[in-house]
Order: C-alpha cells, then sequence, then structure tokens
C-alpha cells in the first residue's frame, strides 16, 4: 500500500425505478450529494453486478434507498417494491442501507432541472418527448435529493447528540 493514497468512504443514494435507477454520490467528510447518472434497469442480475462495480469503483461504504410514500405518509406499491430492492441490496452487497422518504423528489428534481437548463431552442416536439428526455437527468437529480436530505437528517442527529 506504499504511496498508495485511500479514497475516502462515499455513500451511494438510489433513486429506485422499474425502468431506471438514479444514482447520487456522497463523501462521508464533505457532504456534498451530486448526482451521478442512472443505470438502465435489464434484469435483476445484470443490475446487480452493474451496482457491484459502482460501489467497488466509488469505494462506497453505505447505500441509501429512496422510499416512495404516499403524501400520507403511507406505503404504496412501489414503496414496497424499493424497500425490497433496499434488502436485497443490503444482502447482495453486505452494506448498511438506510430507506429515505423520498416525497415529491422526483417532482422537485424536475423544477430543479427545468431552471438550470432554461427554455432550449430545440424543444421536443411532445410533452411524453420531452418528459422522456428530460427523465435520466431528473432519476439522477432525485438521487441526489434524497442523498442531501439524509445527509441533512444526519448532520441534525450529531449535532443533537454533540450537544448533550
Amino acid at each position: 500500500m506504499d504511496g498508495e493514497v485511500s479514497k475516502p468512504a462515499r455513500i451511494l443514494a438510489l433513486d429506485y425505478g422499474r425502468a431506471r435507477i438514479g444514482l447520487a454520490i456522497a463523501d462521508r467528510q464533505d457532504g456534498l450529494a451530486r448526482p451521478l447518472g442512472t443505470l438502465a434497469r435489464i434484469n435483476r442480475n445484470e443490475d446487480m453486478r452493474r451496482l457491484r462495480e459502482l460501489l467497488r469503483e466509488h469505494g462506497v461504504r453505505q447505500i441509501v434507498v429512496g422510499l416512495p410514500l404516499r403524501l400520507d405518509g403511507t406505503r404504496g406499491e412501489m414503496a414496497e417494491e424499493a424497500a425490497r430492492f433496499g434488502q436485497r441490496v443490503h444482502k447482495q452487497f453486505g452494506l448498511p442501507v438506510e430507506m429515505v422518504d423520498e416525497r415529491l423528489t422526483s417532482w422537485e428534481a424536475e423544477r430543479m432541472l427545468e431552471e438550470q437548463q432554461g427554455r432550449t431552442i430545440h424543444a421536443p416536439s411532445s410533452k411524453k418527448q420531452k418528459k422522456e428526455n428530460a427523465r435520466p437527468g431528473v432519476d439522477a437529480m432525485a438521487a441526489a435529493l434524497i442523498l442531501k436530505e439524509y445527509l441533512d437528517r444526519r448532520q441534525v442527529a450529531q449535532t443533537v447528540e454533540e450537544a448533550t
């Protein structure tokens, strides 16, 4: 290990979806969540293989998975699916996995991306086409918002713990 610089431990956030998984990452030290991209779903085995590569490549030591609760806070079908996915990820990789309430993150991510990009000159011809083109960026941004929520909550808990 002479001359080898160790990578900081990182946290990976996953915005689980049936077609894509949004990805975001943060170093434990700096606490800045940044979008990493999206993983187009293929099948369970291939998805897990590609996730394993990402975990290794980025030195991930913890995973956060968005839990899409209903607005009233109850679990629906997608929340149950995301929870099962989180359990599978934990079992497969042996890393701590924490579920984080992700209500409205996709809506907020879409709003943020629209603000960042402004109006485009070559706008897609239909609303559906526009939404499909923007989706991968929205998924990664939603994962970053999930991770930011987790990091903020952890920071508050740490501050409270230090004060007592």
